[in-house]
């Protein structure tokens, strides 16, 4: 599994872009405008560090513009974000996580139910 490693506005970014498919930087900006007030040199700056460093993004020129789009899948980078997570803090242990979860009142009514369903259903596929 390809580690992958992003901060919460390299997050917000990619969460953009999955959802659109294909942004400039000004329409990520426009995009993030309620929940964050950043500048476009800010958001440029982080979709390269996105493209050089982290290989999760890449760009074709437009006129005088980038459009950027994810190369990694957002399951592809939850995935290796909640197994460095598990690995790091639970120990390796994903019910530890769960279990976390269970303690500290993490989770809702309908997400335990959603809960028990995935138990079943994953039981289930083993019995296979």
């Amino acid at each position: 599994m390809k580690k992958i490693k992003l901060d919460e506005l390299q997050l917000a970014i990619m969460q953009v872009l999955w959802d659109k498919g294909e942004a400039t930087v000004a329409e990520i900006q426009e995009a993030l405008k309620d929940s964050r007030d950043l500048a476009i040199t800010t958001i440029g700056t982080v979709l390269s560090r996105l493209e050089d460093k982290k290989k999760a993004v890449t760009h074709v020129t437009q006129g005088r513009k980038y459009v950027y789009r994810a190369i990694i899948s957002e399951q592809e980078t939850k995935s290796s974000m909640v197994h460095s997570l598990v690995k790091q803090l639970f120990k390796g242990q994903s019910a530890s996580l769960v279990n976390h979860l269970l303690q500290e009142d993490e989770l809702d009514k309908n997400e335990l139910e959603q809960l028990k369903e995935m138990i079943k259903n994953a039981e289930k596929k083993q019995g296979e």
